[in-house]
């Protein structure tokens, strides 16, 4: 009983003492808070009308981030009453020790295969990503849902990277009759993907004839295109294709079967009537 009357009074002596710089420094720190997430907010609607690149706006955000807080908690300590160069110098060694421990194990850490505002494929989801932390990562597929998927499921499984490269290669599959001109079509499809602007010169776009099917002569278009542009350009070709085709005359086969109906005698069978005397 004694111990915790003794704690008590020292309690008390202290917020008798400090009390009023420690609600300053509290204000300081809720205030500051507050701040940063109001300045965090206006510097990315900024740097959103700047640049479409997301990486590079989370990167210059969570280094403002670093530096604010930082600032804060040396507001909040000074206001405390602790001196301002033993308060700076802790922070400092505080730094420094963090980079060298992440210069340090950075090599023997696994890292994501990918960066925030790469389209991905994980598993069966396939969308953007919005954010990464240690634990989790956010993923947005494309029919307007969030998910936050384990860090630990995604280095465990199959991940494409859909932005890892700086092009990617547009592959459209058409079906004509058998019928129809072979060489006019290959034409058509080379000329409507030489004349669209995003479709890069080299490789040359091709066109494949790519199967001799049950009903149809299969056509393969191939062109290269910039990966931010790669949805866009494959529908609008697709489009393109149809309305060009249905121009020219080029007729699309579709999935048929003949059917033969005989009446009377078989064909190829010689019936015939014996009497018996």
């Amino acid at each position: 009983m004694v111990d915790q009357t003794t704690k008590l009074q020292r309690i008390g002596a202290v917020l008798r003492d400090h009390g009023e710089h420690l609600m300053m420094a509290l204000i300081v720190i809720i205030v500051g808070i507050v701040a940063i997430k109001w300045i965090n907010k206006g510097l990315r609607m900024a740097l959103e009308k700047v640049t479409s690149n997301k990486a590079l706006i989370a990167t210059i955000c969570n280094v403002v981030n670093v530096l604010l807080l930082l600032i804060v908690i040396i507001a909040a300590l000074v206001e405390a009453g602790l001196p301002v160069g033993p308060v700076i110098q802790l922070l400092i060694i505080i730094t420094l020790c963090a980079i060298g421990l992440i210069v340090l194990f950075r090599p023997f850490l696994p890292s994501l295969p990918f960066k925030v505002g790469n389209t991905v494929k994980v598993g069966s989801l396939l969308g953007k990503i919005e954010a990464t932390t240690a634990l989790n990562t956010r993923m947005k597929t494309f029919d307007g849902k969030t998910f936050f998927v384990p860090n630990r499921q995604i280095l465990n499984d199959i991940v494409i990277n859909y932005h890892f490269t700086k092009t990617r290669r547009i592959k459209i599959n058409v079906g004509i009759r058998y019928d129809q001109d072979l060489m006019k079509a290959k034409q058509v499809l080379e000329s409507l993907m030489v004349e669209d602007p995003r479709v890069k010169i080299k490789p040359r776009p091709v066109v494949y004839v790519l199967n001799l099917g049950d009903n149809c002569v299969e056509l393969g278009a191939r062109c290269w295109v910039a990966n931010s542009k790669y949805w866009v350009a494959k529908c609008d070709l697709t489009e393109k294709i149809k309305l060009r085709f249905d121009y020219e005359g080029i007729a699309f086969a579709y999935p048929q079967m003949d059917i033969h109906h005989y009446t009377g005698e078989t064909p190829g069978m010689d019936l015939r009537t014996e009497k018996s005397d």
